[in-house]
């Protein structure tokens, strides 16, 4: 065959490769919305849960310390099942995986019914384990969104939680205060179960491109296909780029993660809220988030680089510390709840957007469960360190601490930016 006969068949090629993107670009978009509305849904039927739990442990005769160990026990487990349920997700793919998800908060819901034993609160948050359906979302959209896209189509997914958060606590507490806890829990397993349907009906098997592993990989990456080999796992933080990202993202979100996990103590203790105030300030957080995440994100992601929006989060993050340890009253902290909202999805957003990136598209899932590791292991400790430093030395103590960490991870990154483009300039 002639040179120029190769020429052509090699652009009818690429006509033809083009021309399948094409067809499969609606069908992907397809996938991408039906997983926004499941996170939706799941994050509904959670904080439906969140106004059944605290009062049944109320009347099993759980006193606030009883009830710390419950949340910590939430996190542990989840801590645990994170990485595991990302690998799961990388093996057996992504419609097994939100499977899985599904079922075990069924589960979770039918066992909250039936709980008329302080052992069976315990007992019921056992399934959280494998209750990993946002990681899982995040997943199908990190496979099926382009590289330049994707901080964007991930922020997307803290717009549904906005949504869940606000429809959920909304929805819970009236079917709570109206039919009692027993059939919120039912209400949310039904719930569940529908969002299991969707799963089966509209989730594709695998959302991976299907392509060998290229020469990014590490040497001695294996092809084992068990969830429980740590070193698939581990494998993942010899990539170029992923321990520093992933340092970054524990010590600079321990901080404000603190405070997130100390907020109903300080709305009850210090702001002296009333449940239903509580419930507004909840509703102002979901609707601040909606704004963030589906309206602003993707704008600045357009235009501006991810390094650059992770320096600006956190340079955030570090003032609003600063601001929470001198707020005096509620009004100052619905100001400050702005920035804090804002430094939040931007930090989450592209953390998760850059790790997912510097590991290879077989790894995303493990990537995204890792990122959900650090979520539980705040929870893990957060209670403990928050109550520590709230009880000896008020609340000003966590905003300054907040605010002292934030701006030393600032500074490193900025020199170290600044090195590097003195280097590209040599």
């Amino acid at each position: 065959m002639s040179r120029r006969g190769e020429t052509t068949e090699e652009a009818s090629g690429a006509s033809l490769s083009s021309q399948t993107k094409a067809e499969h670009q609606p069908k992907k978009m397809q996938i991408i919305y039906v997983v926004y509305l499941i996170a939706a849904l799941d994050t509904t039927w959670m904080f439906l849960q969140f106004s059944v739990t605290p009062y049944l442990a109320k009347k099993l005769g759980f006193d606030t310390l009883w009830f710390g160990y419950l949340q910590t026990m939430v996190g542990v487990v989840q801590l645990v099942g994170g990485p595991m349920f990302g690998r799961f997700a990388d093996v057996f793919g992504a419609q097994a995986a939100l499977s899985l998800a599904c079922s075990a908060t069924v589960v979770f819901f039918l066992l909250l019914a039936i709980a008329d034993h302080p052992a069976m609160l315990f007992i019921h948050k056992l399934p959280t384990v494998f209750m990993h359906v946002l990681p899982a979302s995040q997943m199908v959209v990190a496979d099926l969104s382009g590289p330049e896209k994707r901080a964007d189509a991930l922020s997307k997914l803290g717009l549904c939680f906005g949504i869940g958060m606000i429809v959920g606590s909304t929805l819970g507490g009236h079917l709570n205060t109206r039919y009692g806890e027993t059939f919120t829990a039912c209400f949310g397993a039904v719930g569940s179960a529908f969002s299991l349907l969707l799963v089966l009906k509209f989730i594709p098997k695998t959302t991976k491109v299907q392509a060998p592993r290229t020469n990014t990989d590490t040497p001695g990456a294996n092809k084992s296909k068990s969830i429980f080999n740590v070193g698939e796992i581990t494998r993942l933080m010899t990539f170029p780029g992923v321990t520093p990202t992933f340092l970054v993202k524990i010590v600079a979100g321990l901080p404000s993660g603190i405070f997130q996990v100390m907020f109903s103590i300080i709305a009850l203790d210090f702001f002296k809220l009333q449940p239903e105030q509580n419930g507004y300030l909840l509703a102002y957080f979901g609707i601040l988030q909606m704004v963030i995440q589906g309206g602003v994100i993707g704008r600045l992601t357009a235009r501006y680089s991810e390094n650059s929006l992770l320096l600006l989060s956190i340079g955030v993050s570090s003032l609003v510390g600063l601001a929470q340890a001198y707020m005096q009253n509620v009004f100052q902290f619905c100001l400050t709840i702005i920035p804090m909202m804002f430094s939040l999805s931007v930090f989450n957003v592209i953390t998760d957007s850059m790790l997912t990136k510097s590991v290879p598209s077989s790894d995303t899932g493990t990537m995204l469960g890792l990122c959900a590791s650090v979520q539980s292991l705040l929870r893990t400790v957060g209670p403990t360190a928050g109550g520590f430093l709230y009880v000896n030395y008020g609340m000003s103590s966590i905003g300054l601490i907040q605010f002292v960490v934030n701006i030393a991870v600032f500074v490193l990154l900025l020199q170290r930016r600044l090195k590097k483009t003195a280097e590209q300039k040599e």
